[in-house]
């Protein structure tokens, strides 16, 4: 009987304290679960937003790009606009420049003193005005015994003179203009076509 109290003093002795720790690990096993699928869903938030964090710094990426491209593109277009600012000017100056020379072509037809001084005054215009478009950049497209060039020169006549080869500019009818490295006026010429 002794050894029955002492078996029953153990089991109850054991019997409490084992049931706390069952009840423990019986409720840490939700925790565990609850905890492992929260670390689950902690993983994919992290997954989701690296995703998202990457994409964000791609657009970044490429709005700078855009950004430094348009700047570029606006810089190109601004120093275009500047450098040719003066061209609708000098368009209207041409017409000019070009009945000064018919006016002093006329001129050395006619030999009478009086007129001689009006000329001379007209061409001291004349070189003036083709000094100062020399100066804004403009210069004279004159392809004289050269193959024709669409691209400067425009044919309005053709002749055919067997000593040229073909497609050889003869003669300017109407002066062309460059504007720096732009034309403005394509020449007038005559060419040789055999």
């Amino acid at each position: 009987m002794e050894e029955n109290k002492e078996i029953e003093e153990q089991t109850e002795i054991l019997t409490p304290n084992e049931e706390p720790e069952m009840l423990e690990m019986n409720q840490q096993k939700p925790k565990k679960e609850k905890r492992l699928k929260k670390d689950e869903k902690l993983k994919t938030e992290i997954i989701n937003l690296t995703e998202e964090n990457k994409k964000l710094n791609e657009k970044v990426k490429l709005a700078q790009a855009e950004l430094i491209n348009y700047r570029r593109r606006k810089d190109e277009e601004t120093q275009g606009l500047l450098k040719y600012a003066n061209q609708e000017l000098i368009l209207g100056i041409i017409p000019i420049v070009d009945n000064f020379e018919r006016a002093i072509k006329q001129a050395d037809n006619n030999s009478s003193e009086e007129f001689m001084k009006f000329i001379t005054g007209i061409k001291m215009i004349y070189a003036n005005l083709t000094d100062t478009l020399k100066r804004f950049g403009v210069e004279e497209i004159n392809r004289v015994g050269e193959v024709f060039d669409p691209k400067q020169e425009q044919a309005l006549l053709t002749d055919s003179v067997q000593e040229l080869d073909d497609e050889v500019v003869i003669e300017v009818l109407l002066k062309g203009y460059k504007f720096k490295d732009r034309v403005i006026r394509p020449a007038s010429v005559k060419i040789n076509q055999k």
